[in-house]
């Protein structure tokens, strides 16, 4: 992701002199997709296939974004559809990696995540990424909302192994009481790991008055 905000960003400072440069991006970031898929149809072990597959899924998005800054004719770093993308950059002055989304930075939290699949970003998802980013900015918390089986959860934890963190996923009901809901988000403030509520609106009205406190 990191080499991919690079030559994107050097196109954006290099319209100037070659008004093709975003359509060269967009032809050397393809060739790149080609290349992996290349690899794909030959012989590898699984976690190399599997490691590959999710470079295919991520690359042939950062395609997508590419084509779609071509034709709205996005031509600097700062215009909104760039700064609404997920960006992974490198920070020289703390020596670390961080993600930037709009007016959001957050640090890599460099959780081992295994080597699982990653889910098909599409434009929705990348809505939810703005809005769920935004709200850790801001120190809030995010509600995704929309029927069932349409991948929210799923959503939050391909964000939260985007950027290497820990989310542990609680099915709620109405049996939770105010005690075990404390010592929930003990451990999570203890160990900086994010939280996912699922049927949050199954809790008694008791206990979310307490979790809204």
């Amino acid at each position: 992701m990191c080499s991919w905000v690079i030559n994107v960003e050097k196109a954006f400072l290099a319209v100037a002199a070659n008004k093709a440069a975003i359509k060269d991006c967009y032809t050397d970031q393809n060739n790149a997709l080609k290349a992996l898929i290349m690899m794909v149809q030959g012989d590898l072990t699984k976690p190399v296939r599997q490691k590959i597959m999710c470079l295919i899924t991520m690359d042939a998005h950062s395609r997508d974004i590419i084509m779609l800054l071509e034709d709205q004719g996005v031509k600097k770093q700062d215009e909104f559809q760039w700064q609404t993308q997920l960006k992974g950059v490198y920070d020289a002055e703390k020596d670390d990696f961080c993600f930037k989304i709009a007016d959001a930075v957050l640090y890599y939290g460099y959780e081992y995540l295994g080597n699982g699949p990653r889910l098909v970003i599409t434009p929705l998802t990348d809505r939810i990424y703005v809005t769920a980013t935004q709200a850790l900015h801001l120190k809030m918390g995010c509600a995704p909302a929309g029927p069932a089986g349409t991948g929210k959860t799923e959503s939050t934890k391909d964000l939260a192994a985007a950027l290497g963190k820990a989310c542990y996923v609680f099915n709620c009901s109405d049996q939770m009481d105010y005690m075990g809901m404390a010592q929930i988000f003990k451990g999570l403030a203890s160990s900086g790991s994010w939280g996912c509520f699922d049927e949050f609106n199954r809790l008694v009205p008791e206990v979310l008055s307490v979790c809204s406190v």
